[in-house]
């Protein structure tokens, strides 16, 4: 590329000192030609004033979260606060790997909105590469699964975009879960999605805030439902959404709620396994924790 477009990097924070240090490096040690800027904010949290100090030579900012507590009102503080061309995500406890911005500043190319990568899932220390098998990603590709792979901390925006038609982010989303994959759909409505199929993104997934916060897991995929009703119409997607709310519940104990729902997909998809998953659980022959432990050795999930 001959011009370089400058690119604002937000990573949202809380109260996590050592891993948002290692975040802002990974970024900060990257080889980019443009201009590029970091804008740590903030979330219920206050900013601590020296990550200004950290490697790289090159600028950043620390801000408090001034919108909707919680990680995507943090998102759009970092967004609304960057004049660059481009706008990056990174969570506080992932890091970016060599080579990830160039890569895919470089397939944004002039059409796409928004280019995601592959990653590299660890957990308790045992990595796995998750990748999509694919250049391009469309909005069909996103009603039958979530792609797991296509993570906000890959998430590579045109600014322009999420100021205008696309728009920002979700911020009623619950306890803001799900709000990544209502971007991505709400994005590859608009526009196939450039994707760079190499990890170069770690991801943490051991000791997730998120992990266990099973009511929140149910609201926000009834929220992607409503959100989304177009779901409905993918017989593989609609069960592995129905299916994890069935595992939620599960969960929970709800075990009427947890057959109902696995009940309904099994009946969109005979073949969906999150079904039988819950039916285990909700018997008490299996727990769902464990289930998903065992998932996440692998690089997988529920």
């Amino acid at each position: 590329m001959t011009e370089w477009p400058s690119v604002g990097v937000v990573i949202p924070t809380h109260d996590r000192p050592q891993q948002v240090r290692a975040a802002l490096r990974s970024v900060l040690t990257q080889f980019y030609p443009g201009d590029l800027e970091v804008v740590v904010v903030f979330d219920r949290a206050k900013p601590t004033g020296d990550l200004a100090d950290a490697e790289g030579g090159r600028p950043v900012r620390e801000v408090k979260n001034d919108r909707t507590p919680g990680l995507a009102g943090a998102r759009n503080t970092g967004i609304t606060a960057l004049d660059t061309d481009l706008v990056a995500f990174l969570d506080d406890d992932d890091e970016w790997l060599p080579g990830k911005l160039a890569a895919q500043v470089a397939a944004l190319g002039t059409e796409a909105e928004l280019c995601t990568a592959a990653i590299e899932v660890d957990y308790r220390g045992k990595r796995n590469a998750r990748l999509a098998q694919k250049s391009t990603v469309r909005h069909a590709d996103l009603l039958r699964s979530r792609m797991m792979m296509l993570h906000s901390s890959t998430f590579l925006f045109r600014r322009s975009a999420l100021l205008g038609g696309l728009g920002l982010v979700a911020e009623d989303a619950p306890g803001s879960q799900n709000e990544d994959w209502d971007m991505l759909l709400r994005a590859s409505r608009r526009r196939p999605i450039a994707h760079v199929d190499t990890p170069y993104a770690l991801v943490n997934w051991a000791g997730s805030h998120f992990e266990t916060r099973w009511d929140t897991k149910i609201s926000s995929l009834r929220w992607i439902l409503d959100r989304h009703p177009e779901i409905h119409g993918s017989p593989e997607g609609a069960a592995r959404v129905y299916g994890q709310i069935a595992c939620w519940h599960a969960a929970i104990g709800d075990r009427k709620e947890a057959l109902r729902w696995a009940l309904r997909a099994t009946k969109a998809n005979p073949g969906e396994p999150r079904a039988a998953v819950a039916a285990a659980a909700a018997a008490g022959i299996v727990g769902v924790p464990a289930v998903m432990a065992a998932l996440h050795r692998r690089g997988r999930g529920i």
